[in-house]
């Protein structure tokens, strides 16, 4: 499955770490941390990336965020680009027997971010060794990334203007490619995240007498279907869109015969575009409200808008695809990757920087992808360990190499 990699100079040099990269995957797997506490984690990279001789190591960005400084044989390019990887955990409960399984009750690395920690770690020690780059490397150990928007805690915190990069990418174990295979697109990799909240004001009541009530279990029932309208009757068949109510709450189950006061419903939007994920807010808001109006009752909804949409610039992400092919071959790079309706927060990133996501393969060959992200079952494939780490440094030398020279540059 690595066989075309096996045979790179990056690859080979990074090969002889495999174990130990394995060993500190694994020991990160064993300790999970949700985002911004992982303070054991960041402790551990820190010391890691201080064994790799890099140039400044900088912690406490965004709480719990590092960031390496690596600098090459010769900076006269004046460039610099950034390479991101996320540590945080999930608040899951793991059902995997191996030895490194979760050792922290509720928590787990169900998404593979102590892979991508690792591969990055990888990638620093390889740096730090060779130099054979002109420019600056800055290597960004992300907390926060499952839902609290540690990148934008990131760069509010000064990220960009401590470490003023031109480009940034980042990439994601994917269980959908096969191992050796390497997916990016340029445009849309990953969808806008909001979420929807709404609640149903109605008349509380009893079930045998529902004229004297204003049934608010009805109304959100009716809401629940004239929600599905919105895509399938607002959003142009060339875009994308899903709307889906994944949570419904009203009354109490041992109460048959209680008609309730009020009912809620919680869900997600997933969108590409800004004028997609606009419309579908003003046209959901005034369907919530006009559905329970005709029926009697009040409806609000509250509308948050949590990730912004994660789209690589053009030029970066074919960058990315030739860099991958130069390690894996052509024919394992899938240059125009269908988008995920999933979301990430690197997408803050890419909003203040040109760069690309990549999705690096670790199923195995057929598409058998095994256990899915987030799965309770879900551990890194350890055998993508150095290709991830030599993708990483690759970034690096092929974007700033020797043979560039400021006026070059210009």
């Amino acid at each position: 499955m690595l066989m075309q990699a096996s045979h790179h100079g990056i690859f080979r040099h990074i090969a002889q770490f495999h174990p130990e990269l394995t060993a500190f995957r694994r020991d990160l797997h064993a300790h999970p941390e949700l985002g911004f506490e992982e303070v054991r984690t960041a402790a551990r990279v820190a010391e890691a990336l201080k064994l790799t001789r890099v140039d400044e190591i900088h912690t406490g960005i965004a709480k719990t965020g590092v960031v390496a400084v690596i600098r090459g044989q010769r900076s006269d390019s004046g460039r610099a680009i950034a390479l991101r990887a996320d540590m945080d955990a999930l608040p899951m409960r793991e059902e995997n027997d191996f030895a490194w399984r979760s050792g922290k009750s509720g928590l787990m690395h169900g998404c593979g971010h102590d892979g991508h920690t690792t591969m990055l770690v990888g990638a620093a020690r390889y740096l730090a060794e060779t130099r054979r780059f002109n420019g600056t490397a800055y290597l960004v150990f992300q907390p926060g990334e499952e839902g609290f928007a540690g990148a934008k805690a990131m760069i509010d915190d000064g990220l960009f203007d401590r470490f003023p990069a031109e480009a940034v990418y980042a990439m994601h174990n994917w269980p959908h490619l096969s191992a050796g295979q390497v997916g990016v697109s340029p445009g849309p990799m990953m969808a806008a995240a909001d979420r929807i909240e709404i609640t149903v004001n109605g008349k509380g009541g009893h079930g045998a007498h529902p004229h004297l009530a204003v049934d608010p279990v009805l109304v959100a029932a009716h809401i629940i279907t004239a929600a599905q309208s919105l895509v399938s009757r607002n959003v142009s068949a060339f875009d994308q869109a899903v709307v889906s109510i994944c949570a419904m709450q009203g009354g109490d189950v041992g109460a048959m015969s209680v008609i309730p006061r009020q009912a809620k419903l919680v869900g997600t939007v997933r969108s590409f575009r800004p004028a997609v994920q606009d419309m579908i807010e003003e046209r959901l808001a005034r369907l919530v409200e006009s559905v329970a109006l005709g029926l009697g009752a009040s409806a609000t909804l509250d509308y948050q808008r949590i990730y912004p949409a994660t789209i690589n610039t053009p030029r970066e992400a074919q960058f990315a695809a030739d860099v991958a092919a130069s390690l894996v071959g052509e024919d394992r790079v899938v240059r125009n990757l269908p988008p995920s309706m999933g979301a990430e927060d690197f997408s803050f990133m890419l909003q203040v920087k040109p760069g690309a996501y990549l999705r690096i393969g670790q199923g195995q060959e057929g598409g058998d992808a095994g256990c899915f992200l987030h799965s309770s079952r879900y551990d890194f494939n350890d055998e993508i360990l150095p290709l991830g780490s030599a993708l990483f440094a690759s970034l690096v030398e092929q974007a700033m190499p020797l043979s560039l020279t400021n006026q070059e540059n210009r």
